[in-house]
């Protein structure tokens, strides 16, 4: 798929076609992940921006085709689909640093939390410890001090921890419409 950048109304149909896809190694899907990570921004009061990244983190794991089509996940075959890189050339038009920073980083995220977290690694996922080596493993004090200082950490942290919870079967959330409607208020507004 050549990079284009996408509408709001392209995100919504790509959730539709691709959202019911098993979510790697998790009980959720796709599209119930992306929803239970941005609802619990919006429940811990965070701005649009910020709940836009957390809906949409994950996109690239939908606009890349390593692993599509089987019942597994990436890493069991030792793959990292750099899936918060894929994703951003296709919304870089669409916002702005705010929402694509936290995209960005949030798996770097995951490589601090358990630098800095002493009992973070411990509550991952056994699919998350599997991807975590594939993206480079756990940071070292120095790369973890570089990562925190970056624009746009903070929100990834926060992010990761909330892409760490969402991953509850059956847990309601709003539907899609709902966030896409917060996202369409963070978007860059389209030239005449």
């Amino acid at each position: 798929m050549a990079a284009r950048t996408l509408k709001l109304a392209d995100i919504e149909l790509l959730f539709q076609r691709r959202g019911a896809e098993q979510y790697s190694g998790e009980p959720v899907t796709q599209l119930e992940h992306a929803l239970q990570t941005a609802h619990l921004a919006e429940q811990s009061g965070a701005g649009d921006a910020l709940v836009t990244a957390c809906l949409l983190h994950d996109l690239g794991h939908l606009l890349n085709d390593q692993g599509r089509g089987l019942n597994d996940t990436p890493s069991l075959r030792g793959i990292d689909d750099a899936h918060q890189y894929f994703a951003l050339p296709f919304l870089r038009g669409l916002f702005t640093p705010a929402v694509l920073d936290a995209i960005q980083l949030h798996v770097d995220a995951k490589r601090y939390l358990c630098c800095a977290n002493a009992g973070y690694h411990a509550r991952l996922s056994e699919d998350s410890k599997r991807s975590l080596v594939l993206q480079g493993g756990v940071f070292e004090p120095q790369q973890a001090q570089a990562f925190i200082a970056q624009p746009g950490a903070f929100d990834a942290v926060m992010l990761r921890q909330w892409d760490d919870l969402a991953k509850q079967a059956a847990l309601p959330t709003p539907p899609l419409a709902h966030f896409l409607e917060l996202a369409s208020r963070c978007a860059l507004p389209t030239p005449s």
